[in-house]
């Protein structure tokens, strides 16, 4: 039976080695990890389904999701209907959109993507999960005038959206440096060394860091309503599972210690 277990671990190990190290070759913005404490935290929860529906809502569906669904994160109809619903928005509705995908398509070169499951559908096991890649996104955004939009991003280069928390976060430039390749002298490389802040935000960089990582939560939640449930439910099956383990291999043992 150990020889059974180690066998399992040992070809789980070299299968998610594999897979790391595919990912870690490609290269890009190294991701920021998204503060995962604000997901047990209630009132970031609600400020995050807050920030949803004002800044994303307006183009960004979210056609999986339920706004009656928020009562689980402590929000009663009552407050959903006086602080999160459009005019002729229902509790019981789906987080549509009024625009036009093709209409959307014509004005903005593509249409906007259904936030639904958005941190799902961008996690990087190279690089980490899809919450770190949307905390580092929004809080990377920065003035392009070369760019259709005015704006540019460092961990989505050429991005189509423009910076709709800018108001927030204020405008910001980003200050590069030639060096040299670390792995060819000959060559130079632009080295991202920070950002200068152009016009103020409403929030100052550590009020609007939290803010965005409010944001995300609720975009990680809303992926998944039932995962704080579900990974209760999950160690709980573990734990039970070694428990019976255990007494099945002392059983075992019991049953044939006297067969020769």
């Amino acid at each position: 039976m150990k020889k059974f277990v180690l066998s399992l671990l040992v070809a789980f190990g070299f299968s998610f080695g594999g897979l790391t190290g595919a990912s870690a070759n490609e290269g890009g913005y190294a991701w920021d990890k998204f503060p995962v404490e604000k997901m047990n935290d209630i009132a970031a929860l609600q400020n995050g389904a807050k920030l949803f529906v004002n800044y994303c809502l307006n183009c960004h569906s979210a056609t999986y999701m339920r706004y009656n669904r928020m009562k689980d994160i402590g929000l009663t109809d009552e407050q959903i209907k006086q602080n999160l619903l459009f005019a002729n928005d229902k509790v019981g509705d789906t987080m549509k959109v009024a625009l036009d995908p093709k209409q959307a398509k014509e004005w903005l070169a593509a249409a906007p993507p259904d936030l639904s499951v958005i941190t799902r559908s961008r996690a990087d096991i190279g690089k980490g999960s899809g919450a770190d890649y949307l905390y580092t996104y929004l809080r990377t955004y920065y003035r392009d005038d070369t760019k259709a939009t005015g704006w540019n991003n460092l961990a989505f280069p050429d991005v189509a959206m423009p910076n709709v928390l800018w108001e927030l976060q204020g405008q910001r430039a980003p200050k590069f440096a030639d060096e040299k390749d670390h792995h060819d002298p000959s060559k130079t490389v632009h080295v991202f060394q920070g950002f200068e802040q152009l016009t103020p935000g409403k929030l100052d960089e550590q009020a609007y860091n939290e803010a965005v990582g409010d944001l995300v939560a609720y975009l990680q939640w809303m992926g998944e309503p039932a995962q704080g449930q579900r990974i209760q439910i999950g160690v709980w099956v573990l734990i039970f599972l070694s428990v019976l383990t255990l007494c099945t291999w002392r059983l075992n043992a019991a049953y044939w210690k006297d067969v020769k």
